[in-house]
């Protein structure tokens, strides 16, 4: 199983207050979607030769 970087029930909560509902693969894909991302900007701030990643590295 991967590593957990999202609390299910809060996605959820959010999409209930769109009156819509979240199935159990959604989060895992949100989680998935969130490594990939911070992967990339972690690989951006790498080329720039800088240690931090920032919100423009997304």
């Amino acid at each position: 199983m991967a590593e957990t970087y999202i609390y299910a029930s809060r996605i959820k909560d959010l999409a209930k207050k769109h009156d819509m509902r979240m199935s159990g693969d959604a989060a895992d894909a949100l989680n998935a979607k969130i490594e990939e991302m911070v992967k990339a900007a972690v690989q951006r701030a790498k080329e720039n030769k800088r240690k931090t990643v920032y919100g423009f590295d997304f």
